[in-house]
C-alpha cells in the first residue's frame, strides 16, 4: 500500500483532524483517508453530473445549424488562428 508523508502540516489544523477522528471513532489516517474520499469522488460525481446536465439541456434545445454553417473543426481552426494575430472570433 503507498505511503503518504505531508511536511509542514500546520499544528492547528492537525488538532481539529485529531478532534474530528476522534468524534468519527477512526484513526488519524482513516480520517485522513476517508476525506480525501470525499473530496475527490465528490468532485468526479459533481463534474459528472454537470456535464449530463448540460448535454441533456443542449439535447432538449433541438438546435439545427443552417446549411452552409462552418463545422466545429473550422470554427476551432479560426479561433486558433486569431489568438496567434491577437485577434478575436469574427
Amino acid at each position: 500500500m503507498p505511503l503518504l508523508q505531508v511536511r509542514d502540516f500546520p499544528q492547528e489544523t492537525y488538532l481539529e483532524l485529531v478532534q474530528v477522528a476522534k468524534e468519527q471513532n477512526r484513526t488519524v489516517p482513516q480520517q485522513v483517508i476517508f476525506f480525501l474520499s470525499s473530496i475527490l469522488n465528490a468532485n468526479k460525481d459533481s463534474v459528472a453530473g454537470r456535464r449530463h446536465k448540460v448535454l441533456a439541456g443542449l439535447d432538449a434545445l433541438e438546435l439545427h445549424l443552417p446549411v452552409g454553417a462552418p463545422t466545429p473543426a473550422e470554427l476551432v481552426r479560426q479561433d486558433r488562428d486569431d489568438r496567434g494575430r491577437g485577434g478575436r472570433l469574427r
